[in-house]
């Protein structure tokens, strides 16, 4: 499979020349190994998934380590979290090689207790997610950007099904004692049909039959393998009562698509999840341009009880964006609407910006003004600004 540059290379490159480590975290299949093999192409590489490999590691992790020559790339270390120990020693004896150790990991929570108890201070942390409309032009709402789905679009059925085999037997699994991975797999369903919704988890847990506890469990899961994006409420004091649940969004629209059986894009166009599927691959894409450029998520919504709604709020150099994500192609200055309230009631904080994005062309076009302070721009166009 041919690869695509990834946005976070740079940062990684950079962060390399600091740290004696680097450790890549993110989904399953997202394509963590083939941008440290590329960026790495003459480094050792040692995939923590193979039984031998674990035994022998097991039985001298010691010896094993020794025969590595830096730079090295320990592929799903969470398989072998006694490794984090013996690479802080050698990062300890060594304090000025920088670039030795990259670590890569889908299970965000287990490596990051590692990283958190023996490589503090020693190694730069970032997350891949799926590829971004500005990494390749055919991400898209129906695709999602899995870089193998992208590359086979064909195979587009297949391999979402073995995906998810894959991540209920693995991921899963390995994470907590699931014990029942049919209703695990209903509750992916029920997820993908509140897309885009405030997270209930009493409505979640009802038709499967479970606890709040377990669901909030579950939930979790799909958390830390980067397989959800759970936005909270933007808390500035407005002087209202707020909404105090985030909503909760699929990271891959395409994956989305595949849970709520949607097969082609002509079903696609029809969708009543259309809209929110829409809105999902906007938060998307904005969480990927914040982590993509070394940064974290910085991700809100807004939406009082009366019922004024923002989609999303951003804080980006110095002001405030806030965000309205329309499916359709056509946007009335009503669209507006909303951010114009919330503005309004913003005298005196930080300068806010009002964008209304739409489905349009994937090109920069001219800028459509709705109100005074918002305009209305393609998808397109606000992943340029977002990644420039």
């Amino acid at each position: 499979m041919r690869y695509t540059p990834r946005l976070l290379e740079h940062e990684i490159a950079r962060a390399a020349r600091g740290f004696g480590a680097v450790v890549l975290t993110g989904p399953r299949r997202a394509g963590k190994t083939h941008l440290l093999r590329h960026l790495l192409p003459k480094a050792d590489y040692v995939l923590l998934e193979d039984p031998d490999t674990l035994a022998r590691l097991r039985a001298d992790t010691r010896g094993f380590l020794a025969e590595r020559q830096p730079p090295v790339i320990l592929d799903e270390v969470q398989n072998a979290p006694e490794l984090f120990n013996y690479v802080r020693t050698l990062l300890d004896r060594a304090p000025r090689r920088t670039g030795q150790w990259f670590l890569t990991g889908s299970q965000e929570a287990s490596l990051m207790a590692g990283v958190t108890e023996s490589l503090a201070g020693r190694a730069a942390i970032f997350q891949l997610l799926p590829l971004s409309m500005a990494e390749s032009g055919k991400v898209d709402l129906f695709s999602g950007g899995f870089p193998e789905v992208i590359a086979r679009p064909r195979q587009r059925e297949i391999w979402f099904s073995s995906y998810l085999q894959s991540y209920l037997e693995r991921d899963v699994r390995a994470i907590t004692n699931v014990r029942d991975l049919a209703t695990f797999r209903r509750f992916l369903g029920l997820v993908a049909a509140r897309h885009g919704q405030i997270l209930n988890r009493s409505d979640l847990a009802g038709p499967l039959g479970v606890s709040v506890p377990t669901i909030s469990e579950w939930l979790s899961i799909l958390e830390v393998t980067g397989q959800i994006l759970l936005v909270p409420p933007y808390f500035e004091n407005f002087g209202k009562r707020l909404i105090k649940s985030p909503k909760i969004y699929w990271v891959d629209s395409g994956l989305a698509c595949y849970l709520l059986g949607i097969r082609t894009r002509a079903e696609l166009s029809r969708s009543p999840f259309r809209g929110a599927l829409f809105e999902g691959l906007v938060a998307a894409e904005i969480a990927k341009a914040q982590i993509n450029a070394g940064g974290r998520k910085e991700l809100y919504f807004f939406r009082d009880r009366p019922g004024l709604e923002v989609d999303f709020l951003i804080p980006r150099r110095g002001e405030l964006w806030l965000i309205e994500a329309k499916a359709s192609g056509t946007v009335f200055p009503a669209d507006g609407r909303g951010i114009q309230a919330l503005m309004a009631g913003r005298k005196g904080a930080k300068s806010g910006r009002g964008v209304v994005v739409h489905q349009g062309s994937g090109h920069p076009s001219p800028t459509s003004v709705l109100a005074p302070g918002v305009r209305a721009i393609s998808l397109g166009k606000l992943v340029a600004e977002l990644n420039g």
